[in-house]
Formats: structure tokens, C-alpha cells, sequence
């Protein structure tokens, strides 16, 4: 039997979760899904330029083991881009450091830390806000990881 996965940190969600070739209806395409802590890989590695060592650091997981996550990132997105498949960023064990937050009635799209709880939004002070790390399942989980570090020191 498999050791589970520990939980890999991921900077903050993504703003968008879904990319397909113009001109076809998504349900008419196969679905390819990245895992959150593939689209983290190919964001530290390929965006930002940083190294396999740098980049596992920052996601608290080994090298090797980020090593093996960006290989099959990388294949998922050569998969989606030659098939022209629907892909779809999702799941995946991880934790969120920081969140974004929209305004449903403004638009205005904020970053803030996952265990900051926002009630109104500062540019136009609407109760009406999207949580998009809640978008995934996550917030309270990743909060309570965060004061349980704190509390250990680490």
C-alpha cells in the first residue's frame, strides 16, 4: 500500500480554472484535469523561473517528489494543447498560503492571507464576495494548518 501524500503548499489559487480551443462547445471536448499542485509546479518552475530545489522548497515537498510533479504537469499540458482537449485545474493535496477575493458586484479582485477573514470588500464595501480558494474546498483547512505551524514554530 502507498504512503499517502502530504499536502503541498500552493501560493494562492488560480484565477482561472478552465482553458479549451476557441470554436468548440466544452461538452463536445475530453476532459484533461491539472491538479492544483501541478498548475503550483508550472507556475514556480516555468513562470517564475525557479529551480527544481527552489521551487520544492517553497511548496514543502522533496525534490525528487517535485521533480516527478512537474513532468506530469508538463505532460498533462502538452496532452491538452496536441488533443485539443478541455483542461480543467483542480484537486489535488494541497494547501493554500495566501487567497484571492473578488467582488461580485464590482469586479475588484484583491489578494489577502488564507486565515484573513474579509467581510466587505474595500473598493466598494459589497457584502457580495467570491472566495476562490472556498471555490475549491479549502480555507478552514489551510487556516487551521497555519496557526497549528505558528504554534510549533515552523
Amino acid at each position: 500500500m502507498p504512503r499517502p501524500k502530504n499536502n503541498r503548499i500552493v501560493h494562492e489559487p488560480p484565477l482561472f480554472v478552465e482553458f479549451k480551443p476557441t470554436g468548440i462547445a466544452g461538452k463536445n471536448l475530453e476532459q484533461k484535469f491539472l491538479t492544483l499542485d501541478e498548475f503550483e509546479a508550472i507556475r514556480l518552475a516555468d513562470f517564475k523561473g525557479m529551480s527544481h530545489e527552489e521551487a520544492a522548497l517553497e511548496m514543502g515537498i522533496s525534490r525528487s517528489t517535485f521533480s516527478r510533479l512537474i513532468d506530469k504537469a508538463r505532460n498533462n499540458i502538452a496532452t491538452f494543447l496536441i488533443r485539443g482537449q478541455l483542461l480543467t485545474i483542480d484537486g489535488g493535496n494541497i494547501h493554500f498560503k495566501n487567497n484571492i477575493i473578488r467582488c461580485l458586484d464590482c469586479g475588484h479582485m484583491f489578494k489577502t492571507s488564507i486565515d484573513l477573514p474579509l467581510s466587505n470588500c474595500p473598493a466598494c464595501s459589497s457584502p457580495d464576495l467570491e472566495n476562490l480558494a472556498g471555490g475549491f474546498g479549502h480555507g478552514v483547512c489551510c487556516t487551521n494548518r497555519i496557526h497549528s505551524q505558528s504554534k510549533k514554530g515552523g
